[in-house]
C-alpha cells in the first residue's frame, strides 16, 4: 500500500489546480492521503471539497475564532477504498477521532478511557488541551496494523513567545499520546508538516548552532539512534542524501536554487508484523517501507523547467503554480488484510452539513426573494393609496384598481375588500370605472417607474463616472434652465435674445407643429456642442498635459528613489515590514532575484536597506 502526506497550501487552490478533487486524489496512486493546511472552514465545507468517490474522508478544521486564526490550519485523511462496510482493507480505519487530547465533543474515545490524561497532564488544565486541539492540526485513524497520525505542526517565530509556549505544550501532549498507543503495544505512523528541520543537512542555510533550537532537539531526542522510539523513513532509506527539500519560501522564490528546508516528514515506531522468535533485527520500518521519497514532479518549479534567476523579480515574469510544499510517500508491502469493518461515524459521509448546506443556502435564498417581492408589492399599493387620496379618489376604486393591474408586480398579497360596495368582477362593469380604473393604472405604473429610475440612476452613477463633456454639458443646461430657456418654444432663434416673447414661459402644446421633435432635438444637441464644445475640448487637453507631466514627474522619481543591488547592479525591489514591531509598516528594498545559496552568483546577492521614511499605514 502507498500513504502519501502533502501540506496543500489550500484544498481550493489544489482541487481548482487539478479540475477536481477526485483529479487532485487520483493523481497520487494512493490508498493513504493526508493533507495539511487545507484552510477550510467547517461551516463552508461542501461535498465536492472533502468527498469523492472511491474515497472516505476524515477532517478536523479550525474551531478557534482568534483573530489570524479562522480559515487557517487543518487536516484531512482520505482513504481510497472499493467499499465502506464490511470491508477488509486496510486502508478503511477501524476507528478515527479528531485532535489527539481525547476531549473535543466529536471524540470517540473518553477521558477515562485515556491512561496518559490521568497522571502525566497534572500540568495542564482542560482549557489548555482543548485550546491544542482548536486550531484543526491532527486527525487520527486506526488502520489495525498501526494507528496513524495527521499532523500539521504549529510555526513560531524565534521572537513570538505566545506561539512558541503553544507549539511547546502542543508536542508535549503529542508525545504522551503516542507514548500511551506504545505502551499498550500499538504500531505508530506519524506523517505530516511538522514545521521541524531536524537536522543540518535537512536545511540550506543551517548555521553553526543550527541543532540547539530546543525543538530540533525535542524531535531527534525521538529517534532510535538517540534512544528514542520513532524511525524517520525518508533519512532510513536515503541517509546521505543532500538538498533534498520539501518546502520553499514563497515571497523570495526560493524553489528556483532549491533553496528550501525538509519539514514534511514520514515516523514510524513498534515492531514489525512477522510472527518469529527472533526479532532482534526486526523493525516495523526494516521489514515493510519498501520506499521512502519526495514527489518532486509536485514542485511548482518543475526542475526540467527551471527558470534562470533574473527571471524571477518576485514572481513578475513567471507564475508557479501550486503549492509552497512538495509531497512525501511511502510504499509498504506485506501488509495483511483485516477482519471485516465499516467505515466509523467520524466519515464525513456523516456529517449532515456537507450534504445538506447547498439545499439549506437554496431554500433560504427562494424565501427572502418572495418575502422581498410581497414587499416591494406593498410598499407600491402604499404609496398608490397615499397618491390617489392626495388626488380626491375612493379608496374602493384604489384597491379594485390595483387588483386588475398585476403587470408591476409578479407576488401579489390577497386583497381584502372590507366596506367595498363593488366585487372584484363588478370594477370593469361601467364606463365610468373603467375610467376610473384606467386613470388609477396609469397613475400607478407613473409611481412604479418613479420609484425604479432613482435606483436605476443611483446604480448607474456607482458604476461609471462622468466624462468632462457630460459635465460641461451639465452646467451648459444649467444655466439655460435659470435663464428659463429651457421653457422656450423650439421654434424660439437663438439669434434673435433682444426681442420680447409672451410664450417665454409657457409650455410647448402637443398641436404646435411649427418644428418637429426630431429637428428640435437636433438644434438643442447642436447648440449644445457650440457651447461645450471648445471649452470641453481646451480644458480636456489642458489635463491630459497637466496628467502626462505629473505621471512623467512621479515616475522620475519612483526611479532615482530606486537602489542599486551591488551584487548585480539591477533596481531593487520595495517590501514593507508587515510583522509587528517598532518597523511594521517601513518600507525597505531587497535584491530582486531569487532566494539561493550563497555561493551561486547568480541568485540573490543579499543586499537590504531601508527606504527614507516610513510609509503611511492606509
Amino acid at each position: 500500500m502507498k500513504m502519501v502526506s502533502y501540506n496543500v497550501n489550500g484544498l481550493r487552490q489544489r482541487i481548482s489546480q487539478f479540475g477536481s478533487l477526485r483529479n487532485l486524489l487520483n493523481s497520487f496512486d494512493a490508498d493513504i492521503l493526508c493533507f495539511q493546511e487545507t484552510k477550510l472552514r467547517r461551516q463552508e465545507l461542501t461535498a465536492d471539497l472533502i468527498m469523492a468517490d472511491g474515497y472516505e474522508s476524515f477532517f478536523s478544521c479550525t474551531r478557534t475564532s482568534q483573530k489570524g486564526r479562522t480559515g487557517y490550519s487543518g487536516v484531512i485523511t482520505f482513504c481510497r477504498v472499493k467499499s465502506a462496510f464490511s470491508s477488509n482493507e486496510v486502508a478503511l480505519p477501524l476507528a478515527a477521532e479528531e485532535g489527539f487530547t481525547g476531549l473535543l465533543e466529536n471524540s470517540q474515545t473518553s477521558k477515562d478511557e485515556l491512561p496518559f490524561m490521568t497522571d502525566d497532564l497534572k500540568e495542564f488544565s482542560k482549557d489548555e488541551l482543548i485550546s491544542l486541539d482548536s486550531e484543526g492540526r491532527c486527525i487520527i485513524t486506526d488502520h489495525t496494523h498501526f494507528v496513524l497520525f495527521n499532523v500539521y505542526g504549529p510555526r513560531a517565530a524565534s521572537d513570538d513567545t505566545e506561539r512558541i509556549q503553544f507549539k511547546q505544550k502542543f508536542y508535549s501532549v503529542l508525545k504522551k499520546r503516542w507514548e500511551s498507543l506504545l505502551h499498550q503495544g500499538r504500531r505508530i505512523c506519524v506523517v505530516g508538516d511538522l514545521n521541524i528541520a531536524p537536522f543540518a543537512i535537512d536545511r540550506c542555510d543551517a548555521g553553526a548552532d543550527f541543532e540547539n533550537n530546543e525543538f530540533r532537539k525535542w524531535f531527534k531526542s525521538m529517534l532510535i539512534e538517540n534512544g528514542g522510539q520513532f524511525c524517520d523513513a525518508f533519512r532510513a532509506k536515503h541517509p546521505d542524501r543532500r538538498e533534498a527539500y520539501t518546502c520553499w519560501s514563497q515571497s523570495t522564490g526560493a524553489e528556483v536554487f532549491n533553496f528550501g528546508s525538509r519539514i514534511d516528514h514520514i515516523l514510524f515506531s513498534g515492531s514489525c508484523l512477522h510472527e518469529s522468535d527472533d526479532l532482534q533485527w526486526h523493525s516495523f520500518v526494516r521489514c515493510h517501507v519498501k520506499e521512502c521519497d519526495i514527489l518532486t514532479q509536485y514542485k511548482r518549479c518543475k526542475p526540467e523547467s527551471t527558470p534562470s534567476a533574473h527571471r524571477w523579480k518576485e514572481g513578475r515574469s513567471i507564475k508557479l503554480e501550486g503549492s509552497d510544499h512538495a509531497p512525501v510517500f511511502v510504499s509498504l508491502h506485506e501488509i495483511s488484510e483485516v477482519s471485516l469493518h465499516s467505515t466509523p461515524s467520524l466519515s464525513a459521509r456523516y456529517v449532515p452539513m456537507v450534504h445538506g448546506i447547498q439545499q439549506t443556502l437554496v431554500s433560504v435564498l427562494m424565501k427572502r426573494k418572495v418575502s422581498e417581492q410581497i414587499k416591494s408589492c406593498k410598499m407600491a399599493h402604499e404609496d398608490i393609496a397615499i397618491h390617489s387620496t392626495y388626488e380626491g379618489e375612493e379608496p374602493v376604486n384604489r384597491a379594485a384598481s390595483s387588483a386588475t393591474s398585476p403587470n408591476e408586480c409578479r407576488i401579489l398579497p390577497r386583497q381584502v375588500y372590507k366596506g367595498s360596495i363593488l366585487k372584484p368582477n363588478e370594477v370593469s362593469g361601467g364606463s365610468s370605472q373603467e375610467a376610473v380604473s384606467k386613470s388609477v393604472n396609469e397613475s400607478e405604473k407613473s409611481i412604479m417607474h418613479k420609484c425604479k429610475k432613482p435606483n436605476k440612476k443611483a446604480r448607474n452613477s456607482q458604476s461609471s463616472q462622468l466624462s468632462l463633456r457630460s459635465f460641461f454639458q451639465r452646467s451648459t443646461n444649467l444655466d439655460n434652465d435659470i435663464n428659463g430657456s429651457s421653457y422656450t418654444d423650439c421654434s424660439t432663434s437663438q439669434d434673435e435674445p433682444s426681442q420680447p416673447n409672451p410664450q417665454l414661459h409657457e409650455t410647448p402644446t402637443v398641436s404646435d407643429h411649427s418644428i418637429s421633435p426630431k429637428q428640435c432635438s437636433l438644434d438643442t444637441d447642436a447648440r449644445d456642442q457650440d457651447l461645450a464644445g471648445p471649452k470641453d475640448s481646451s480644458i480636456k487637453e489642458e489635463k491630459s498635459n497637466l496628467a502626462s507631466l505629473e505621471w512623467q514627474r512621479i515616475q522620475q522619481l519612483m526611479q532615482n528613489s530606486i537602489p542599486i543591488c551591488k551584487g548585480h547592479k539591477e533596481p531593487c525591489i520595495a517590501r514593507v515590514v508587515k510583522k509587528q514591531g517598532p518597523n511594521f509598516g517601513r518600507r525597505f528594498y531587497v535584491c530582486a532575484r531569487a532566494e539561493g545559496p550563497a555561493s551561486n552568483p547568480e541568485a540573490n546577492c543579499g543586499y537590504f536597506g531601508w527606504a527614507s521614511s516610513k510609509s503611511r499605514n492606509k
